[in-house]
């Protein structure tokens, strides 16, 4: 975080990121169910009166971390598709690129198998966490593409369907295969550029 954005930030906005980045380091370290909200506390400062206020518990705090992740990661992407000049197909081949430092990332990978773990027991928190965190990129596409086809440059009839579909090629297996720890076989950018061609040939994608 840029340290003018760190100076504009209200004490309570300063205690929210301190909560979040003592958590989120603790649960890397030792992992989220063997963390508790004392100890997070403990290396944040304030009170478990605070942190009940802001996130609700461990749960909300998960979500919350995962939030800020997903959110980073837009803007990061946002900051390397500015270039107007740029071909669509570069434009979409920024996701991949974002897609593949996610993979790369010891990090990203220890928050996504966290989040997995808490879906499969609790069902409202994976309904929150997809319409969260999923969904969120679901939409960025779907509004790219939704004006590319508007302006006649792309042969997309169905935005959402296609930008789904988008995600499904570059992400499906490889994703699986990142968060069982498979390491063989996860394409990098230039298989997955690849695995993309019929893809940018059957949307007229240039």
């Amino acid at each position: 975080m840029a340290l003018c954005q760190i100076d504009r930030q209200t004490p309570r906005e300063r205690r929210h990121e301190a909560i979040l980045d003592a958590a989120e380091t603790l649960f890397i370290e030792q992992g989220y169910d063997r963390t508790s909200l004392a100890e997070i506390v403990r290396r944040s400062g304030g009170s478990l009166a605070t942190l009940y206020e802001l996130f609700g518990n461990k749960q909300g705090l998960l979500h919350a971390i995962a939030v800020r992740w997903c959110g980073d990661t837009m803007a990061e992407r946002a900051g390397r598709s500015a270039d107007s000049r740029q071909s669509h197909v570069e434009t979409l081949m920024d996701y991949v690129r974002s897609v593949c430092d996610t993979w790369r990332s010891p990090r990203a990978i220890a928050l996504m198998r966290m989040l997995v773990s808490e879906c499969l027991r609790d069902r409202d928190f994976a309904l929150q966490t997809y319409r969260d965190l999923h969904l969120p990129f679901i939409a960025e596409v779907t509004e790219l593409l939704a004006g590319w086809a508007e302006a006649g440059e792309v042969a997309i009839d169905d935005p959402e369907a296609t930008a789904h579909l988008f995600l499904s090629i570059v992400s499906g297996d490889t994703m699986l295969s990142r968060l069982f720890g498979v390491e063989d076989g996860i394409p990098d950018e230039d298989q997955i550029r690849w695995r993309l061609q019929s893809f940018f040939i059957h949307f007229g994608i240039r």
